[in-house]
């Protein structure tokens, strides 16, 4: 896996914000920071599920290669999650780097938006059409930088015992990354780990685009290597030479919605938050979890393009994000 693809998904009718056609050029400028050697843009509809099943399409064709999606609203990390879910199963961890939860259903949220519901989706609980197939479990799910949650979410969080790592620790990130990997399912007597269960204990009783869902607009009021170890000088976590893709160690998928930043510093979002991370703490989180494990994926999402300050801003932090979770 040597090949890096981008995929450009300016998808921004999951967005509640009232700015929220300027993710469209933000997906597109996300796309050129990457510097990729491959560029697949999905055309998008007003149509969510219609979009989701294009991204799918786009993510097969590029099922060799590393792949940054980037976005356009939250909601555009469906498939690539679901992706790397169906690819690595219970070895998938997905680090969450975002000011909000994203953890609402169509009953909880505030304002209807599915960007707020994409992660509780990914789960099996949300619109139908709209939420994955092979659902992640709440010990896959590790949150990170987030400040701006809802009570239902915070619920949610503590019911489901959702790990949270709200500021810049990387050793407590590291630490919540491992713990997830500690409760991964035993395998059965075929060598497969039992059937995934939903947030409530059941299967859920809906599937996504990946199961043939229909090209009409999605009800959002309808809830349906070996290891070598090496010491990390930044912050003294004992690192592991990443797996590779056949191994059975703990991968990850990282998402990062801009909105992580401390808007003081970083202000082209929709849905800022007060507080956050410094441009620099994200990245030595980012760094601390790519030289720890192998991270399989990463998504760039809800850039609302606003100053040429943050333009530059992320021109550089792209490029070493990707560097910092990209092939090796």
């Amino acid at each position: 896996m040597d090949v890096v693809t981008v995929v450009e998904v300016p998808q921004w009718r999951g967005s509640g914000a009232p700015t929220a056609e300027r993710l469209k050029e933000g997906a597109r400028l996300l796309a050129d920071m990457v510097g990729a050697g491959q560029r697949v843009r999905v055309t998008v509809e007003d149509d969510l599920v219609t979009t989701a099943a294009r991204v799918r399409t786009a993510l097969e064709q590029a099922s060799e290669d590393f792949v940054v999606t980037t976005g356009g609203d939250c909601g555009v990390e469906l498939e690539p999650v679901a992706a790397a879910r169906r690819r690595y199963g219970d070895r998938l961890v997905v680090v969450w780097f975002d000011a909000h939860g994203d953890l609402n259903t169509p009953a909880s949220s505030p304002s209807g938006a599915y960007h707020g519901m994409v992660l509780r989706a990914l789960t099996g609980d949300g619109p139908v059409g709209l939420v994955a197939g092979d659902p992640l479990t709440p010990r896959q799910i590790v949150l990170a930088g987030g400040r701006d949650l809802d009570a239902a979410e915070e619920s949610f969080i503590e019911a489901a015992g959702i790990r949270h790592v709200p500021g810049p620790d990387a050793t407590a990130l590291i630490e919540a990354i491992e713990l997830c990997g500690t409760e991964r399912p035993h395998e059965g007597p075929s060598g497969t780990a039992p059937p995934h269960e939903g947030p409530s204990g059941t299967a859920p009783p809906h599937e996504g685009p990946s199961e043939a869902a229909p090209p009409h607009d999605a009800d959002l009021t309808t809830p349906q290597r070996q290891d070598t170890t090496a010491r990390d000088a930044r912050t003294g976590i004992t690192a592991s030479r990443r797996m590779t893709a056949g191994g059975d160690g703990t991968v990850v998928y990282v998402h990062i919605d801009f909105d992580v930043l401390d808007p003081e510093i970083f202000t082209s979002v929709g849905s800022p938050a007060p507080g956050g991370l410094r441009p620099e703490e994200l990245l030595s989180l980012v760094r601390a979890v790519g030289e720890r494990f192998d991270v399989v994926g990463l998504g760039l999402m809800e850039y609302e393009p606003a100053r040429k300050e943050d333009q530059e801003l992320l021109s550089s932090l792209v490029t070493d994000l990707v560097a910092a979770c990209g092939p090796a």
